[in-house]
């Protein structure tokens, strides 16, 4: 039997939580590749080098006190905390790094998103 679960995670970035103004996130494990492929062999191996993960979440835009454009632009530029929930677990990114931040991303008659993209750090799972 296939085990499955309906999407509805919960976001806080940096101990604010920004569940209400999220629509997708991604949060992606990722180890660096290092080539340990010595003399004498017949293909390429690799190790597991430093951690390089992402979280990547797109937020509707709003700039009231406590909403996505002040929680988010107090981080830019920082090392900050992301965690996301999903289902019955629980992934934490600490020293993750947001580089930059949309500050308009507005169509006509759409409502406005931006998109925000959390580099590195480590990632713990409960």
């Amino acid at each position: 039997m296939t085990t499955t679960y309906l999407a509805n995670p919960s976001i806080t970035v940096g101990g604010d939580s920004l569940t209400d103004q999220c629509k997708s996130a991604v949060v992606t494990e990722a180890h660096e590749s290092l080539e340990s492929t010595a003399f004498g062999s017949t293909a390429r191996t690799y190790v597991g080098g430093l951690e390089n993960n992402q979280v990547v979440a797109t937020f509707l835009m709003a700039y009231g006190v406590s909403e996505t454009y002040e929680i988010l632009e107090g981080v830019v530029g920082t090392q900050t905390t992301v965690v996301v929930g999903a289902g019955s677990k629980t992934f934490t990114i600490t020293n993750t790094y947001l580089e930059s931040l949309d500050l308009v991303n507005a169509n006509l008659g759409e409502l406005s998103e931006v998109q925000a993209t959390f580099t590195g750090g480590s990632i713990a799972k409960a």
